[in-house]
């Protein structure tokens, strides 16, 4: 039987994936829906690695290409096919991708932006759910990411929740594991207070407590995230002015925000351990002119050269106005005090605790030092900056004051007994 290595790329915006149904012109499987996907070896016979053929693929199919992102790349399994007489070794990937614009080819009959549990409920090329299930999110992943800032984190949960949800609603599960992979994905993160928030605003608007109606209320509780983030960054972009901005970390709120209000340079902070700021310069630098510095060198930076407003986010927001966010906030703050510009934090108000203390992580000490010296470290990952170091906390419905944070946390402290 023959061997043929595939890929098989799902492309996911706005927690959907993209399905394409398979039309006449291709050699089998006519009429299914699949990922993007195709052969290893280019028409030639050529070998290539699977990561560029799962690139020229998505750029044949979708002309989605330069829209994408790889996020994962899940381990290769086998497919036997005995009616066709072939074994397909299937690599599959997840890409990030920032557009819908799709541009079919000949091989395409209809495509569809869809959650992946549509997988579950169509008929598809053999496995597609295999496929996806090895580079889908998992608690596991939530735990382990110290990449990304706790908007995308919570969004990548409830894609947990919701995945979870539509298998056990196929599989003949009950609300009992739902519930428990809810209290997982909160244990993973928490710190990531919109995590534990966004959870529980799903698992509560599940009324009738089965796992078709976490399914739909996670979607749903999905689409509200990724709007309320979006809101919040264009809220920010409108009340804070200026062309010189500080930024440090890494927050999808702040970065679109940055990008919203346009300045014409931005100041950021590699924000160690971890240095996520190096990525956020990165994608800045094409339509700005940014400048990365080392966090130690932030206050020298704001003392002798000009700003306007410094911008970060926020992974928790304590009921007296308090900010926790990855350590350095509070350094810059304290600096941008001295010099007399204004500190704005940037998040959706589901980053507002219904709890009064904050919760700490730290980073793995071999980040910091791995050398032979009997020392211990102490490499916290958050701090907490104290709401006088700010000029306020930007939301999706505005700055909030004192009175609107204990609104919201009384409505998180509502939904969470679910």
């Amino acid at each position: 039987m023959t061997e043929t290595h595939v890929v098989t790329c799902f492309l996911r915006h706005r927690g959907d994936v993209l399905l394409l149904r398979r039309s006449e012109a291709v050699g089998s499987y006519t009429g299914r829906w699949g990922g993007v996907a195709g052969h290893v070896a280019d028409d030639a016979g050529r070998d290539r690695t699977p990561e560029a053929a799962a690139r020229a693929e998505i750029s044949e199919e979708t002309g989605l290409a330069d829209a994408c992102s790889l996020v994962r790349r899940g381990d290769p399994f086998t497919v036997t096919d005995a009616e066709l007489g072939r074994e397909w070794l299937v690599h599959p990937f997840l890409f990030d991708c920032n557009s819908r614009d799709v541009t079919t080819n000949e091989e395409t009959a209809a495509v569809e932006w869809v959650s992946p549990t549509a997988i579950l409920r169509r008929e598809t090329v053999p496995d597609l759910w295999t496929s996806y299930d090895r580079v889908r999110p998992t608690a596991e992943s939530v735990a382990a990411d110290r990449t990304h800032g706790s908007a995308y984190i919570s969004v990548r949960a409830l894609e947990v929740l919701r995945d979870e949800a539509g298998l056990a609603t196929e599989r003949g599960g009950d609300w009992a594991a739902i519930a428990e992979t809810a209290r997982e994905l909160r244990a993973a993160r928490p710190t990531m207070t919109a995590l534990g928030n966004r959870v529980n605003r799903a698992m509560a608007a599940a009324t009738d407590r089965t796992p078709r109606a976490v399914e739909r209320a996670a979607s749903a509780a999905i689409e509200t995230a990724l709007d309320a983030d979006d809101a919040a960054a264009e809220t920010a972009a409108t009340i804070v002015g200026g062309d010189r901005l500080v930024t440090l970390s890494r927050s999808g709120t702040v970065e679109r925000a940055l990008a919203l209000a346009d300045p014409e340079s931005v100041l950021v902070a590699e924000s160690r351990p971890g240095g996520e700021g190096v990525g956020v310069a990165e994608r800045l630098a094409p339509d700005h002119d940014v400048t990365l510095c080392p966090d130690a060198a932030l206050a020298h930076e704001l003392a002798t050269d000009a700003y306007d407003a410094v911008l970060v986010g926020a992974d928790t927001v304590l009921l007296d106005g308090r900010v926790l966010n990855k350590a350095g906030t509070r350094a810059v703050a304290l600096a941008a005090d001295h010099e007399g510009v204004p500190v704005y934090a940037v998040a959706a108000a589901a980053k507002v605790s219904p709890d009064p203390d904050p919760r700490f992580e730290s980073a793995d000490s071999a980040d910091v030092y791995d050398g032979p010296a009997d020392l211990s470290v102490h490499a916290p990952l958050f701090d907490v900056t104290p709401a006088p170091l700010l000029a306020g906390v930007i939301t999706e419905d505005g700055l909030l004051d004192a009175s609107d944070v204990a609104a919201v946390a009384e409505q998180h402290r509502a939904r969470r007994d679910w």
